[in-house]
């Protein structure tokens, strides 16, 4: 699989605060058995009327913002009850980062356990990128994995972000959690060995 250093694209302006899982993944789409099928369900209330219908004015209808990989939310984004649908929605409407000023701590780890990369950056960051993307939707940001930093490449402002060791290489080598233990399989059957030599009767099921 090749590394994956740079996400470049354009963004969706979404600066909604507290935006829980529960709108971002309604609870009617929560009933299949596997993962298919969950981008028709992102943000569907803030997307579609009641009767199904488009919604002119929300952003994620607007055909500026076809193709868009990146999100930029508000503050305290994905908080509320802990489903992975809502990060399988966002990853199959075709995101491959959220920016926002702060994350919810459950949805942080289930969105970088599934390689939906999150990008935490201050709040006068955010409202500089915000802006650009509402006036020019035809603008796009750059994010550097590697040097940790954001930036449009409209601008010259850069971004720097924090990005923890392990979620940084399972983004950049697409891992998830299982694939990062098997990297350690080698030490852990030398565990196994030492750990029932010593206490061979613990072996005995």
């Amino acid at each position: 699989m090749t590394n994956v250093t740079t996400i470049e694209g354009g963004a969706v302006p979404l600066p909604i605060e507290n935006l829980d899982t529960d709108q971002i993944m309604p609870k009617q789409f929560l009933r299949i058995i596997d993962k298919a099928g969950l981008s028709k369900g992102l943000l569907y209330d803030l997307r579609f009327d009641e009767h199904g219908e488009p919604l002119a004015d929300c952003v994620l209808n607007q055909p500026a913002y076809n193709g868009a990989r990146i999100l930029i939310g508000g503050a305290n984004f994905g908080c509320g009850s802990s489903r992975e649908h809502a990060v399988w929605g966002l990853q199959q409407y075709g995101f491959d980062a959220v920016i926002a000023p702060s994350f919810a701590e459950i949805f942080y780890s289930n969105a970088m356990n599934n390689r939906l990369l999150l990008v935490q950056l201050e709040r006068e960051a955010v409202d500089v990128l915000l802006r650009e993307s509402t006036d020019d939707p035809a603008s796009k940001i750059l994010i550097d994995l590697e040097a940790q930093t954001v930036r449009s490449t409209t601008r010259a402002q850069v971004f720097r972000f924090p990005l923890g060791a392990r979620h940084k290489r399972m983004v950049i080598e697409g891992m998830d959690t299982i694939d990062l233990t098997l990297t350690a399989l080698a030490d852990i059957e030398a565990f196994e060995k030492r750990h029932f030599e010593r206490y061979p009767w613990a072996a005995v099921m």
